[in-house]
């Protein structure tokens, strides 16, 4: 990736300007992550990694106005597993897992700031993606969730281990066995977003926040995040073989099937 570089993908578009490195979501209805937008964060990850100048700061937005992420693409998990035989199924789940926490590990640890300026719908995947970042930006219509326990599921991207690295862990439990979602009052509160402001002024607050960002020299940042911000890899592992586990078990096949067989509009909203 090379300043001045500017991608469009199907799901997502990248723009790389005087260090400043913009990932737009832009896949309907919600932003949802399925294959498609696996592998174009894939081909994202991989840019990071091979940056031939380096990126004071990432802002990662979406440009749908429904929000930032309505998490994994549930449809499609659902029926590929129910295309393949029981053990494929399961080996497909588990590639899928390990791929996007690479990708998020890598964003997690991305030697620049990274910032997600988020609203409206930030659920499940989606929350998770932006707690990779080192910062959240709302505006007042964000709202935070997990809902997979809905499903007999838990957070399969890595959204527990970030959390309980960030947050302490009474929220952890309020989050993930309630499945009830956070506004940006209770999301500040707690300390899950560094800023709240006015409606559709979170992408405009992340990219004056990098320029802030600019000033500082890049290396000192760079080590900063890495003594306050560790990895939580062992239990990043651990949690994708508890949600592989959890997706065999009929009570979560039936509760996917009443999911994708559901004609609401949006049926992921607690």
């Amino acid at each position: 990736m090379n300043a001045g570089i500017s991608r469009k993908g199907e799901a997502m578009s990248v723009e790389y300007k005087d260090g400043l490195i913009e990932l737009a979501l832009h896949r309907d209805p919600c932003n949802e992550i399925g294959s498609q937008s696996l592998e174009e964060l894939e081909s994202f990850s991989e840019s990071l990694q091979s940056l031939k100048q380096p990126a004071h700061a990432l802002v990662i937005h979406s440009d749908l106005k429904c929000g930032f992420c309505a998490g994994a693409d549930l449809r499609e998990l659902y029926e590929r597993s129910h295309a393949m035989v029981k053990d494929e199924a399961a080996k497909g789940v588990r590639d899928f897992l390990e791929r996007i926490h690479r990708v998020l590990n890598v964003i997690d640890a991305a030697p620049m700031t990274t910032i997600a300026a988020v609203h409206g719908v930030t659920f499940g995947g989606g929350f998770e993606l932006a707690l990779a970042c080192d910062l959240i930006i709302a505006d007042k219509t964000a709202r935070f969730a997990f809902p997979e326990l809905r499903l007999g599921l838990i957070p399969g991207f890595g959204g527990i281990p970030r959390l309980k690295r960030d947050i302490g862990n009474a929220v952890v439990r309020d989050l993930l066995l309630t499945g009830r979602s956070f506004n940006t009052t209770k999301a500040q509160q707690i300390g899950l977003v560094s800023q709240v402001v006015a409606e559709g002024e979170a992408l405009r607050a992340a990219r004056a926040t990098a320029a802030q960002l600019a000033k500082f020299d890049h290396q000192t940042a760079v080590t900063a995040k890495q003594f306050i911000k560790p990895v939580p890899y062992e239990e990043l592992k651990r949690e994708i073989d508890i949600f592989c586990d959890l997706f065999s078990r009929p009570a979560v096949q039936a509760g996917l099937k009443k999911f994708v067989q559901s004609t609401d509009a949006q049926p992921y909203l607690p």
